[in-house]
Parts: structure tokens; sequence; C-alpha cells
């Protein structure tokens, strides 16, 4: 048992998810308090990396995974379905790559795990923009339109955003056939809400929020280092994290985190 069985495995995966469960459920991270958002990503993702390496074992010739599930089963808590309709389920997802296509695969892997059929609601924070280019409507429309299509499908109930001025939230709103119910607003950025957003918002019925996420919460570097702190010699530089969702519900404090290169 150790990190060689787990260093064999990822070098013959593709594709590696990552689920850290229910960031209660850890006694360690429990006690400590992270100092920042991005602290409590790194320390679950570790954790959960380490554990599931020590228990993997060492057959070099075990089956050979495609996709790999690194997951700790004492951390993973599905949701009771005879408390479902008494709670509402919802995340965030982080896009870390391009790829706005990776938004359904989140949300597939998040209603798997925690054993439901849809979310009640998902906010998206699009990856951070390139140097010299500017974030708008156009950037943002491709990840709103994977949204919306989960929303038809019925694995979504409602949608919202992350971060825009009234002006975006404006343009959001008239173009987007499903309309965004939230918008969260950066506490960093912003001691009281701009008058124009907290009009707009209200007459059109979007509830506004506060967050105190950074605009990138995992890095390609970061991700790297911890991968190659919990499994020591294995080759970090090829793993590329996509997305990065988190999860709550009204009755347990719930953290999910997934990465899927």
């Amino acid at each position: 048992m150790g990190t060689d069985g787990a260093r064999a495995l990822l070098e013959r995966a593709g594709t590696l998810t990552l689920q850290t469960g229910n960031l209660l459920n850890w006694g360690c991270l429990r006690k400590k308090c992270p100092a920042t958002p991005g602290e409590e990503v790194r320390d679950c993702i570790q954790k959960t990396l380490t554990e599931w390496s020590s228990k993997v074992g060492q057959d070099l010739n075990q089956e050979i995974l495609e996709v790999l599930e690194c997951t700790v089963a004492q951390a993973i808590e599905k949701i009771n379905p005879e408390e479902r309709d008494e709670l509402k389920v919802s995340a965030k997802l982080f896009i870390v790559g391009s790829n706005s296509s990776s938004i359904r695969d989140a949300v597939d892997l998040a209603c798997s795990a925690l054993g439901v059929a849809q979310l009640d609601s998902v906010i998206i924070a699009p990856p951070p923009v390139e140097d010299g280019t500017s974030f708008s409507l156009e950037y943002l429309q491709p990840y709103w339109q994977e949204l919306e299509n989960l929303v038809q499908n019925n694995k979504i109930v409602a949608i919202g955003t992350s971060d825009l001025d009234k002006t975006l939230l404006e343009q959001l709103y008239l173009w987007a056939q499903v309309k965004p119910s939230s918008n969260q607003v950066n506490l960093a950025s912003c001691c009281v809400m701009p008058p124009d957003l907290t009009a707009f918002a209200k007459q059109f019925d979007i509830q506004l929020l506060t967050h105190n996420d950074p605009k990138e919460l995992l890095c390609e570097a970061s991700f790297q280092e911890v991968l190659q702190e919990s499994i020591q010699d294995t080759k970090a530089h090829e793993w590329i994290p996509l997305w990065l969702l988190r999860c709550m519900d009204f009755k347990h404090s719930r953290t999910d985190f997934y990465r899927n290169p």
C-alpha cells in the first residue's frame, strides 16, 4: 500500500476526478481555520490525495483506468432521499480551463456524488480573462449557454453569476433565455453594494449575494504543487485542472471539490 500504486495509476490515466466530500467529515480540517478559500481548497485536495494514495495497492498490473476517481469513503456523504425536499442544494462552479463543455461533467458528477437528480442553483465563475482582454458578454456567453442547456434538461433549477457590474448584468439579462437569478459580489471590491446594481437587481428580482473567493481559486501551478507534495515523484506537470465545484446545502455545511484534467 502507498504512493507507488497511486503514482502508477496516475501515469496510466487520462482523467482524474477528485472528490473531497463533506469538509466537516475531515476532523483535522474542522479543527483548523484556513486563512483564505484558496488555502481551504489546497488543504482539502492534499488531504484527499494523501488518504487516497495510502490505500491504493502497489500491483502495477492492476486494471488501467482512463478515468481515475480519487475519493475517500469516510468523507463522502449522500443526501438522504427522505430529506431532499427539505433541502436546497446550491453550487458554485469555478471554470479553470477554457472549455465550457466541462460544465456538464461537473454538474453530472456533483449530482451523482450527492445522490440527487438536480441541483437547485449553480453560480458560474468563468476563468479569469487573459491580459489585454476585457470581461464581456461575449466572453460569458458560451458558459451561460451550457448552464441554460442544463436548466432545460432539468439538471439545474436556477443559475447565477459572479462579479458582474450593473452594465454587464443587464446585458446578460437582456440576452439570456434563462435569466440570472443571482449575482455574487466580492467583498474585497466593495464595502457597500453599488446603488445602480442594487436598483437593477431589485427591479428584475435578482438576488445579490456576497463572497470572498479570489479571482483564481485554483491555478494550474498550485494544483500541480499539491499533487507533487501528496504523491511524490508523480508527473504533476502533466495534470491541468479544468474545473472546481463547491456544493452546500441548508442543513449541512458541505464542500465538494472536483478537478478533471
